[in-house]
């Protein structure tokens, strides 16, 4: 303990001190500029973006740029990440730390994913990234456990990179092609957050864990109730949390809109790397005394009960007994969260000697390799076999509808982050989310199950995850010690990125599409194993654009020149895949109107040359309707010109529209996007 507490005083002492010497100082709550003898304490997310700030000062929503220090890609979008790096013609990653990992695209159905596969591989080894092959796990998890230091940022091409917050880093995610850029030494350039500071107090009650407590975020501020902010939690109850119960809410922290989430790095810290053999990376990590946030919340964890969200929204939750006696034909528990040891152990030793509900089919995907042998040194493997559980390898499978999908009105309990409509792989899915523990009691009874009901049958059981976990140093493939020697290999299914043209002086475009609120990118762009072995073709992949709301979107933008998406508030929640901008770029989407973005895929659509513009007035959505001609008039020059309210036609009626993006993203809309804007610059030295 006492080297804990030494170097928690200390590395809060380097910090402040960073931030003293250096500048720019936040500014102080209520006031319009910082003033320069004004010093004020720092929350700890302050404190790391600080550390890493080139460019900008650290006030809320004023545009800064951040080093990246690890660099996370997975193969549903890293492929697509790859050919962009590689289009940029620098010879090797230039970040500290980059890592691909094969986790969502793991099923062979036929030569595509395999294919894919030895592409990535061959691509890591010669421009000097990890590679995590099929089978070894989900990033999140697999990245925690090898690479993760507190403190590092990290950006990463999947929406749940802040699941890094259980090892204390300051996660966010990107698109590919910001993804790529970060491995290429580019910053991350982002709006500051505001910070929400969470003090969580009390002790987790029995049959009650960290999913809910995510749920409980989710059920007071809904799917964008966290836009633009990073979570930070704090208070004496963050002792009680381990760091996979942090990971637990950091990655669903994703569902709340939030930029990112972050936990300090304390002696739960410090005995999580220390059972991974990294204590070294170990550094103390927490707020100064004092330190201010832009909002407040507290949770007492000790009144916290079994929480659920019902279909098919993460924002959409209640009381477990609320929906108790519902019947339940698939459990899920794992993937990309709650699939650490302690959260399959804990469902191991609920069903052990017990046999799951003939009628349930009850499934268990490990987060990692690491996990699953772990599991099965503990006697927790053979725990949930002898119960009826299906054993899958590690990796993300029917959370982005690879496999497992349910059956036709069936129910399915699972403890992954996203129950978006259709997302499982069955239109018209009833996917509900909730704890381990809960989906425990479901497999048992096959009901909805409030899991304290269990307590009159047995014990909560208390796991510990291991002083010292069983490691597996082999099965991630380190760069390459000659990567000159290394030829790339492309297969058939790996496809040259489209030309993006520039934008024109004037855009006269037709409504193709007009939507509600809170579309997801899963929405516009289909995942499933139809669609997401296409990630590195876009021709072949756009044919899936719309695909779920109308199968002949791809055919009605044939032959029309430009043309636009109109959607409601929050528009574009959900994964980061840029392929929902990419490939609606290359069926000739140049603008999307609607009532509100969401954060990544907003920045996907700048880096991809398609206007995101937001109605002033959220009536005048009314006045678009499919078939509506649009006419912005002289946008190029207006754009150029950093205009903010821009008049554009609307069947001649005028409608006012905000285009909100940094000067920046506002030079990648006029070069037709991210790629050709730094390619020139490139090009000019």
């Amino acid at each position: 303990m006492h080297r804990w507490f030494a170097a928690r005083f200390s590395a809060g002492a380097v910090l402040s001190t960073v931030w003293l010497l250096k500048g720019p100082r936040p500014v102080k709550p209520g006031a319009e500029h910082p003033r320069e003898d004004f010093i004020m304490a720092l929350n700890l997310t302050q404190k790391i973006l600080q550390q890493h700030l080139v460019e900008g000062e650290l006030i809320p929503g004023r545009d800064i740029a951040i080093r990246v220090d690890h660099v996370l890609l997975q193969d549903a979008t890293g492929t697509v990440a790859m050919l962009e790096f590689e289009a940029l013609g620098i010879p090797s990653v230039r970040a500290e730390l980059a890592v691909q990992y094969v986790d969502h695209n793991i099923l062979q159905t036929d030569h595509k994913n395999a294919d894919d596969h030895k592409y990535l591989r061959t691509a890591c080894a010669r421009y000097g990234l990890y590679f995590s092959p099929a089978g070894n796990g989900v990033s999140h998890q697999v990245h925690m456990e090898r690479f993760g230091v507190p403190g590092k940022t990290i950006l990463g091409a999947d929406s749940h990179t802040p699941g890094a917050a259980g090892i204390s880093m300051l996660g966010i995610g990107a698109g590919g092609l910001d993804v790529a850029l970060a491995m290429a030494g580019f910053p991350y350039h982002m709006p500051c957050p505001r910070v929400l500071g969470v003090t969580l107090t009390g002790v987790l009650p029995d049959w009650v864990s960290a999913k809910d407590v995510i749920l409980e975020m989710l059920r007071r501020y809904g799917v964008k109730g966290c836009l633009g902010k990073v979570v930070e939690y704090r208070g004496p109850g963050v002792l009680g949390l381990s760091a996979t119960d942090r990971e637990t809410i950091g990655n669903m922290g994703t569902e709340l809109g939030a930029t990112s989430s972050i936990f300090p790095s304390d002696e739960n810290t410090l005995t999580y790397l220390e059972a991974q053999g990294r204590g070294d990376a170990w550094v103390a990590l927490e707020a100064d005394e004092g330190a201010v946030y832009d909002e407040e919340d507290a949770i007492d964890l000790s009144t916290l009960e079994p929480l659920i969200a019902c279909p098919s929204s993460p924002g959409n939750v209640v009381p477990v007994r609320d929906v108790a006696g519902i019947g339940v034909d698939q459990v899920i528990v794992g993937s990309s969260v709650n699939s650490s040891f302690r959260d399959l152990m804990v469902v191991a030793r609920i069903v052990e000697n017990r046999r799951a509900f003939a009628g349930t089919s009850f499934h268990i995907n490990p987060g990692s390799r690491q996990v699953l042998e772990n599991l099965a040194a503990q006697g927790g493997l053979m725990a949930l076999l002898q119960a009826g559980a299906r054993i899958h390898e590690p990796g993300c499978l029917g959370c982005i509808g690879m496999g497992q999908a349910p059956g036709t009105g069936e129910v399915s309990l699972r403890t992954m982050p996203r129950n978006f409509p259709g997302r499982s792989g069955t239109k018209d899915d009833k996917v509900y989310l909730c704890s381990p523990e809960t989906a425990a009691a479901a497999a048992l009874k096959g009901v909805i199950t409030d899991p304290r009901d269990l307590a009159r049958e047995m014990n909560y059981p208390t796991v510990r995850d291991p002083e010292k976990y069983i490691v597996d140093l082999h099965s991630i493939v380190p760069p390459d010690a000659h990567p000159e020697r290394i030829e790339v290999v492309r297969g058939p299914n790996i496809r040259p990125l489209p030309a993006m043209d520039p934008l024109p002086d004037d855009l006269l475009a037709e409504v193709v599409l007009k939507v509600g609120d809170n579309v997801s990118t899963d929405t516009i762009m289909p995942g499933g194993n139809r669609v997401l072995p296409l990630r590195s073709n876009i021709e072949a992949i756009s044919e899936f654009v719309y695909s779920q709301v109308d199968p002949e979107f791809h055919r009605h933008c044939q032959g029309k020149g430009a043309v636009i998406v109109v959607g409601g508030e929050n528009y574009g929640q959900g994964s980061s895949r840029e392929h929902a901008a990419l490939a609606p770029r290359f069926l000739g989407v140049r603008a999307k109107v609607a009532k509100s973005f969401a954060r990544i895929h907003k920045a996907n659509l700048c880096n991809f040359g398609i206007l995101p513009l937001t109605l002033k007035n959220a009536g005048d959505y009314d006045l678009f309707r499919v078939g509506s001609r649009v006419l912005c008039q002289g946008i190029r020059e207006r754009i150029r010109q950093g205009v903010r309210e821009l008049a554009i036609r609307v069947d001649g009626k005028i409608v006012h529209v905000l285009l909100d993006v940094s000067d920046l993203e506002r030079e990648h809309l006029l070069a037709g996007g991210k790629l050709n804007h730094v390619r020139s610059r490139l090009m000019a030295g």
